[in-house]
């Protein structure tokens, strides 16, 4: 829950391949879904929130957050969440705003390793939005859009209450995005489609979050 600053490796491998497991490989050969088929789902949208966010404190408010029955979504920038258990990338040394702890633990009660796994930042309740009255919870499971990658990840930890865009080191990694906590992100084009009501267990697993977020997904993709 690291106070917000402007930066538009270690994520071991078994984590990177399971963020990055095509849907072949994670649920028995059924194809995967892909970034044009969900950004087509979201392409219209129904604000939620009472106002826009800003992706840094010195950005202006222009990200609203939309929603449908089944998800809610919006598209920001990726700034990188370096916080939780210590790691060789996610420290003091390397992230000014490091704090050991995430809104949300694992199921052996520890917080979240940053680095090893992806998960998205939502904005603390606030005027704006309430995260928890969208049906959206930890380790709820969101599908991730930049360029044409898709990846899975949880919702890990929360932020400032008037800023998003932002996500773990290991799902700014699995999208090919830079995830140098001080230099790296990117200042736009990402996408963030949570699913309502959903939960990966348990919440710490990146092949939970693979095999729960492809078959939502799916089924997001494949609705009228």
């Amino acid at each position: 829950m690291r106070t917000r600053m402007l930066v538009l490796s270690a994520l071991s491998g078994a984590a990177l391949l399971a963020a990055a497991l095509p849907a072949e490989a994670a649920d028995g050969g059924e194809s995967p879904v892909g970034a044009a088929e969900l950004l087509a789902k979201v392409k219209n949208c129904t604000r939620i929130s009472q106002g826009n966010y800003r992706t840094d404190q010195s950005t202006a408010a222009t990200i609203p957050v939309c929603g449908t029955g089944e998800a809610v979504f919006w598209e920001a920038d990726m700034d990188i969440d370096c916080d939780g258990q210590v790691s060789t990338v996610c420290n003091t040394r390397t992230d000014p705003s490091f704090q050991p702890r995430t809104a949300f633990q694992g199921s052996d009660g520890k917080y979240l390793d940053s680095a090893e796994v992806p998960f998205v930042v939502v904005p603390g309740p606030g005027s704006l939005w309430n995260y928890a009255t969208s049906g959206i919870k930890g380790g709820g499971v969101a599908a991730v859009i930049h360029g044409d990658k898709v990846r899975y990840a949880v919702v890990g930890d929360t932020g400032p209450t008037g800023i998003i865009g932002e996500g773990s080191y290991a799902l700014a990694e699995a999208l090919g995005i830079d995830p140098d906590p001080r230099t790296g992100g990117t200042a736009s084009g990402v996408t963030y489609i949570l699913f309502k009501n959903s939960k990966a267990s348990p919440i710490e697993s990146p092949a939970a979050a693979v095999s729960a977020g492809e078959e939502l997904a799916r089924k997001f993709a494949g609705g009228a």
